[in-house]
């Protein structure tokens, strides 16, 4: 066989194998790249995204889009050519594995504490829409999980609302991690409760549940790493009773970064006239109770999801700014936002025309 013959195919068989090798060989990474965007406002198969009863509404035209992210699932094994070629894409982020699903967490471990953040979610929304209106919302502080095989396993339970805790008034979630570790692992701590059931029985008749009782239980040392502290093993929360019915009706969607969006929806659809002025805008968040907006993950990828819809507004939370303002799509101006308020500020500006003043992101915040 001629040298150049032999060289060729030895070239092509190199070139083969190395082609079989990328395809086969798993590399440990994660491909993030723009997913679904829904209008609040509008409808999602075929059903209104809000559904507002028992207070009046008004029509609401406009675009306030939530933007979404689509990943690979947690048990997908990327190779070595899709991670070059993610790379290569614009329209994509190629990510370690363990960024998206930290700690081996399972695809069913990841949709379930996704299902619970969007549920969060929706909560804070409706709270802070409500808030900014000026509607009044009862809110509590409520066992939100028991750990199984933990002290509190079968003393407390998910739904009981906490009034104290060693005869302290709690207000907040927080507020029961702080008395709890007042304490040293191994002493005794006592709990003031409305138990589930009772409150639930109060909330349907619409009265204030008024039993409670006192439940002891003696703390452990933390599983965690880190300054070891006393705990029960429960985690707290937040639970309300809303004047009026709010139903979001959005399937298949996961995660806490639609709340804002939601909670500007809701916000429009109770009041006169379109937040947007017929602008189509788009945007993402976190919101918690107090309206205060939080950053999200994939910000890249929900700018060019939403740039690809026809947004031409996004709000965009304080602390992604600069993240997103280094790969900004053509077109998109991207608004900073802290608060509900500033993004109903900066809507109110877009609404008028007179944008020039929009607290736009920039590479440095």
């Amino acid at each position: 066989m001629p040298r150049r013959t032999a060289t060729m195919l030895a070239s092509t068989l190199m070139l083969i194998a190395l082609l079989c090798a990328g395809v086969l060989i798993p590399v440990p990474y994660a491909e993030m790249s723009p997913g679904p965007t829904v209008n609040t406002l509008g409808e999602h198969d075929g059903e209104p995204v809000l559904q507002i009863s028992g207070h009046k509404t008004y029509p609401a035209d406009g675009h306030l889009n939530m933007t979404t992210v689509r990943v690979t699932s947690a048990d997908y094994r990327m190779n070595l050519v899709e991670a070059v070629y993610g790379w290569l894409a614009h329209d994509s982020r190629i990510v370690p594995h363990d960024t998206l699903y930290p700690d081996g967490k399972t695809e069913e471990q990841s949709t379930q504490e996704n299902a619970e953040e969007f549920s969060q979610s929706q909560e804070s929304a409706k709270v802070a829409a409500l808030k900014e209106l000026g509607i009044p919302v009862r809110s509590w502080v409520i066992v939100s999980t028991v750990v199984k095989g933990s002290p509190a396993e079968g003393r407390l339970h998910a739904g009981d609302v906490i009034k104290a805790v060693d005869g302290a008034a709690v207000k907040q979630p927080a507020d029961v991690a702080k008395l709890v570790t007042k304490h040293q692992p191994g002493q005794k701590v006592v709990f003031t409760v409305v138990p589930a059931k009772e409150q639930a029985a109060a909330e349907k008749a619409d009265k204030t549940a008024t039993g409670t009782r006192k439940v002891t239980i003696t703390t452990r040392t933390s599983d965690d790493s880190g300054a070891k502290r006393a705990v029960v093993g429960i985690s707290a929360g937040t639970d309300h009773t809303f004047p009026f019915s709010i139903d979001i009706k959005l399937a298949d969607v996961g995660g806490p970064s639609a709340g804002l969006m939601f909670a500007l929806g809701i916000y429009d659809k109770l009041t006169p006239g379109d937040l947007t002025g017929g602008t189509f805008v788009a945007g993402t968040g976190t919101i918690d109770d107090n309206g205060t907006v939080g950053p999200i993950g994939g910000i890249e990828m929900k700018t060019v999801g939403a740039r690809d819809k026809g947004a031409r507004y996004f709000l965009t939370p304080a602390d992604n700014c600069a993240a997103a303002a280094k790969d900004t799509p053509g077109g998109l101006t991207l608004v900073k936002v802290k608060t509900i308020g500033d993004a109903l500020d900066a809507l109110k500006d877009i609404r008028s025309g007179d944008t020039a003043a929009l607290p736009r992101c920039t590479t440095k915040g």
